[in-house]
């Protein structure tokens, strides 16, 4: 199985850098998985019955509403962190900044990542450099896959906004990144320090 995609032309004339350009665009089925298909799924890669796996898949909702009640960050292995994020209307003085001005909350996601590698080269004094990529632990194994089903939606697309050709499909754009400016002039967001995972890294080993 593969995350299908289509090829979508940039038809915005106000980026001339990418402006007819081609570009893979991800596209999703109707078809939401929902509890009772994960439970099948896991139920299938372990001991434990489908019931059970329900009646936490259930609870883990509540459970998290919980904690994020409580002003705790919740960090899933293998799966990444959750915490609160919400956005303010800016006032004029400090004393009127209340809980009352935040505008809009939301849930904001930092997937885990993973260091692999993706090369290495050899230095003058013999020494091995290995090369590194921070990739996201949910999505490293994903293939890509080109489609012609025209029954399959492009939920949300970009037009291929930079000129190394990358664009983003889905909504998760920038709540993944964690740093996310209010909509609007007056609003501010608190949303800072996320990773997303994408950025490039690079290790150094030393041996023969």
């Amino acid at each position: 199985m593969s995350q299908k995609l289509i090829k979508t032309q940039n038809k915005n004339e106000y980026n001339p850098k990418s402006y007819g350009k081609y570009y893979a665009t991800a596209v999703y089925d109707n078809h939401f998985i929902g509890t009772e298909e994960l439970a099948d799924f896991i139920q299938r890669q372990a001991s434990v019955k489908k019931s059970d796996i329900k009646a936490v898949l259930q609870e883990l909702g509540e459970a998290m509403k919980h904690f994020f009640e409580l002003g705790q960050k919740i960090k899933l292995d293998g799966i990444g962190i959750m915490k609160v994020g919400f956005s303010s209307i800016g006032v004029a003085k400090k004393e009127d900044c209340t809980a009352s001005t935040i505008s809009t909350r939301r849930v904001l996601f930092q997937p885990e990542t993973v260091r692999v590698v993706v090369g290495q080269e050899k230095k003058a004094d013999g020494s091995i450099k290995l090369k590194y990529v921070n990739a996201i632990t949910l999505l490293k194994d994903v293939i890509f896959e080109e489609t012609h089903d025209n029954s399959m939606n492009v939920e949300s697309e970009s037009n291929g906004s930079a000129e190394n050709g990358s664009t983003d499909s889905g909504n998760n754009g920038s709540q993944n990144s964690g740093s996310q400016s209010g909509s609007g002039s007056e609003n501010s967001s608190s949303e800072q320090g996320g990773n997303s995972g994408s950025g490039n890294d690079e290790g150094v080993f030393t041996g023969d």
